[in-house]
């Protein structure tokens, strides 16, 4: 396609100025105050990466509030109910442009640059991996909105484009800009300074051009079956693509307040552990919590047959999530050896990366908590040191009011400290995803350079290395055992789980022993629900929790794509206004009008450009609305 953006998305109607935009510690003057002649592609690269890393106000309401939210990353109402703010869509929406406004106009100018002869020796090298990164921030835009402009013209109101003509589009400029690249360009000191995230390494640069063109192909695989396998292949041909962490795609945090500040450092975000990531974690892996804890902290572990404290007044059962109604009085007996260093158990307090916040109260630490009944009378009081327990998002009505103890900083598994500081690299590709969609890609019969077996065993390794969990790999790969939505890891176990199992457990008000019978859930949006641990379900399982935390939007998109991993439905004790179609009569089953399904353009696009706002709207193939379902995306 020899069609290339021109001018800057700033004409996507936010109106920045160019002398307005602000200088950051790596570029040492603001290219966008001076004229052409002097702009140099570079330093708006530079900005563009930079500036992506979203500053506190944008990364709290788009990173975590949206993205994390919908991608049932940790648990938190929201967007998974169907409800969505404005100002926090206008502010990503205004920032994802500015980030495209810098990217186009470098590649602009260097184009311009190059013809006259003015140009670099690395210029040409510059304009690629300006259209890599485009690329990508192309994807992004699209993945929250769907219909976005294609081809900015010289004015404020440019047409939007469907979303199969941007991933095209996108495609397209991967393969031409990676196989452009001339990796014997030598580069200075400088230069390298500009690049946060591979120093212009410019044959790491073409390794991301090939997983990212992998990652959109795959995207296409349930709408455009044989565009997504020949872009796919063709991407995949000659393994040149990220299989180590030396090769991520990855940007280093920074304190303070600006783009490089921790996309997940806003205190007030408690971050807890997600009832889908819980249900995923259980039982995985055949690895104990006595093999992973020490000695101090055995005597809190539950046998494996025990599902916990029986709290039906206070704990909502009306979602079809297996792990509802009760409280795990202490910690799982099986459980994936990340789950304990992806989120920290509450009363972990000599544990240093047990966070605190926030730091202006001492909730955090406070482990114990109230059910009251309808007079506000202590009927248990739970002390929730070293257990382990997820809360279920939606409305729990009258049993919520009564429950103190759920979603509660000191009561519940929370992210991380390691990624709330601001000193961690937030990765945007890492070596993982590659094998994964090589796994997902080789099921599917698409030729790839490795088998199914070995790209998916390939990604939980490389996944359980980053966690320090390399020692664990054999054993874990070869276990048997189901979660607790009926999935396990052995890539040759592909048995599907019984129906139900039978769990004992303790009623939390008498104390009086019981069994009970829990059913796998039934997920409706994959292959009618029929299906559990075949290698799809492994794959997309092992990848969801490899993708935690950094990649949500990744995982948002998977489960839109494919409907997996299993996605329980949020609480629905009383209606929610934004999932109508979520009632209780329906609530047992999985449907995509039960899970958010994009962004809404902000408000100020219709008034500011009509005639754009229509075309988008048109292009989207259904209103404006968070349960419209993208191109690429499950409709039903």
């Amino acid at each position: 396609m020899k069609t290339f953006i021109k001018s800057s998305l700033m004409l996507l109607t936010i109106g920045i100025s160019i002398s307005s935009c602000k200088k950051f510690e790596e570029v040492n003057v603001d290219p966008l105050a001076a004229n052409e002649d002097q702009i140099q592609i570079e330093y708006l690269l530079n900005r563009s990466i930079v500036e992506a890393q979203m500053n506190p106000d944008v990364a709290e309401r788009s990173f975590v509030l949206y993205w994390k939210t919908a991608g049932h990353q940790h648990s938190n109402g929201g967007l998974s109910s169907g409800t969505y703010n404005d100002d926090w869509t206008t502010a990503y929406y205004n920032q994802v442009s500015s980030w495209l406004t810098a990217v186009n106009l470098g590649i602009r100018v260097a184009n311009e640059q190059v013809a006259a002869g003015t140009g670099q020796p690395y210029t040409n090298n510059m304009i690629q991996l300006s259209r890599i990164w485009r690329a990508y921030l192309m994807s992004e835009m699209s993945d929250n909105f769907g219909p976005v402009p294609l081809v900015a013209g010289q004015s404020t109101n440019p047409q939007f484009d469907p979303v199969k003509d941007v991933y095209y589009f996108i495609l397209a400029e991967l393969k031409d800009a990676g196989s452009k690249i001339d990796v014997n360009v030598a580069n200075n000191s400088s230069l390298v300074r500009l690049d946060p995230a591979y120093g212009y390494n410019y044959t790491k640069w073409k390794k991301y051009a090939n997983s990212l063109r992998m990652r959109l192909a795959m995207r296409l695989s349930e709408v455009d079956a044989e565009k997504a396998r020949t872009e796919f292949q063709d991407a995949a041909t000659g393994a040149n693509y990220i299989t180590t962490m030396e090769d991520a795609f990855q940007v280093k945090e920074a304190g303070g307040w600006n783009a490089l500040t921790g996309v997940m450092s806003r205190e007030w975000n408690a971050q807890f552990i997600s009832s889908t990531l819980n249900n995923l974690y259980l039982g995985l892996g055949g690895i104990t919590s006595e093999n992973q804890l020490a000695q101090s902290y055995h005597a809190y572990i539950k046998p494996a047959n025990y599902m916990g404290l029986k709290l039906d007044q206070h704990f909502t059962s009306m979602t079809n999530n297996p792990s509802a109604g009760y409280w795990l009085d202490g910690l799982p007996k099986v459980i994936d050896p990340r789950a304990y260093k992806t989120f920290i158990m509450p009363g972990d307090f000599t544990n240093p990366n047990f966070n605190s916040y926030p730091s202006w109260t001492t909730d955090a630490r406070n482990t114990v908590r109230n059910l009251v009944n309808d007079a506000g009378a202590t009927v248990k009081t739970i002390d929730a040191k070293f257990t382990w327990n997820a809360s279920n998002t939606g409305d729990w009505g009258a049993k919520g009011t009564k429950n103190q103890v759920r979603a509660y900083e000191g009561t519940m598994p929370r992210l991380s400290n390691q990624f709330r500081t601001s000193a961690s690299t937030r990765i945007f590709f890492a070596p993982w995803e590659t094998y994964f969609l090589l796994a997902e890609a080789a099921v599917r019969g698409w030729t790839v350079p490795m088998s199914a077996k070995a790209a998916y065993e390939a990604g939980v390794t490389s996944s359980l290395a980053y966690w320090g969990e390399s020692g664990r790999a054999g054993v874990y790969l070869a276990s048997n055992d189901y979660n607790r939505v009926g999935t396990s890891v052995n890539w040759d176990h592909t048995t599907e789980p019984p129906a139900s199992y039978t769990m004992n457990y303790i009623d939390g008000y008498t104390n009086a022993a019981g069994t009970t019978t829990v059913l796998y859930p039934k997920n409706d949006l994959y292959k009618n629900g029929t299906v559990k641990n075949d290698l799809l379900t492994k794959i997309i399982t092992q990848k969801f929790i490899a993708q935690t935390p950094w990649l949500p939007l990744e995982a948002w998109s998977d489960h839109r794509r494919l409907g997996l991993p299993f996605f329980e439905n949020p609480a629905i004790e009383n209606p929610l206004p934004n999932l109508p179609a979520l009632t209780s009569s329906t609530y047992m089953t999985s449907n995509v009008k039960f899970f958010p399904q994009r962004l809404r353009y902000p408000a100020f696009l219709q008034s500011v450009n009509g005639a754009g706002y229509a075309q988008a709207v048109s292009a989207l193939g259904g209103p404006d609305e968070v349960l419209t379902p993208l191109w690429w995306a499950k409709k039903q």
